[in-house]
């Protein structure tokens, strides 16, 4: 069987890795007949991992990542395009999936609009985004309410969802009202990613450095990608990935929807 985890902890920042590796289980067995939408694609990496065949369309706004989705022969097309105006017939899509997309979008409404515009009825929509628990577990917040500096957790807050790019991290019932007006239903829903995997991607943000520095120089975030010189970095992870992953006071959602 592929694993999944290493092959993401050879390729990007550990923190990212750990997230993307939970997420990409969750996919498991989840029907997604062609042709099947990537909605925010970025780069394929995600796609490349997660799934076991090409995705048909990839699409995304920005061209730089865009190019290198084109290179890993993760779709059979990709589509440089806003997600608000996608250059597709209506009813098209079979299925559609956006990993930890829709929170970056300020007018996410028309997004979901226009999504379902070419998705057929009846077709599956999977996504996942942080949820109102993200910013309130952040553990610096945490640690400067509890120095009663409410105002600094407050900010560092904001900081946080800015470095994240968040323009929503919201509960479930204020998806489901958005879904609803788009012409979507929830069908499953769950939480996942626990308060000590959250503090993991948290710091690492600041203690992945080193690959930031190794992507600027080399065009690589893992300079060296092998098993002795990751070897204490997945003994350090391995318990958070091997957990179970949904958890109910987890700071992401993961949901299971249908074109109405």
């Amino acid at each position: 069987m592929k694993d999944t985890f290493r092959e993401q902890l050879t390729s990007i920042p550990y923190f990212r890795a750990l997230l993307r590796a939970v997420e990409a289980r969750f996919y498991d067995g989840i029907e997604l007949p062609s042709p099947t939408l990537d909605l925010g694609c970025g780069d394929g990496h995600f796609a490349s991992l997660a799934f076991d065949r090409h995705l048909d369309v990839g699409l995304d706004p920005w061209l730089e990542p865009l190019q290198e989705a084109a290179h890993r022969d993760v779709y059979r097309l990709v589509t440089a395009a806003e997600g608000a105006r996608m250059p597709f017939p209506e009813g098209y899509f079979a299925s559609a999936v956006s990993n930890s997309v829709l929170e970056h979008i300020a007018d996410v409404e028309a997004v979901l609009k226009d999504l379902a515009r070419v998705m057929q009825q009846g077709a599956r929509f999977v996504f996942c985004v942080p949820n109102h628990r993200f910013p309130e577990m952040l553990s610096v917040g945490r640690i400067f309410d509890t120095l009663n500096l409410k105002g600094l957790g407050e900010a560092y807050r904001r900081f946080f969802n800015r470095i994240s790019r968040h323009q929503h991290c919201d509960p479930p019932d204020v998806w489901q009202s958005r879904l609803q007006k788009s012409g979507f239903i929830i069908d499953s829903w769950w939480d996942y990613f626990s308060p000590g995997s959250l503090r993991v991607l948290e710091w690492g943000h600041y203690l992945g450095l080193p690959s930031w520095l190794s992507r600027q120089l080399f065009g690589r975030w893992i300079l060296v990608a092998s098993d002795w010189n990751l070897a204490l970095t997945r003994k350090f992870l391995q318990p958070y990935y091997s957990r179970n992953p949904k958890d109910e006071l987890g700071a992401y959602t993961f949901y299971i929807t249908r074109r109405i």
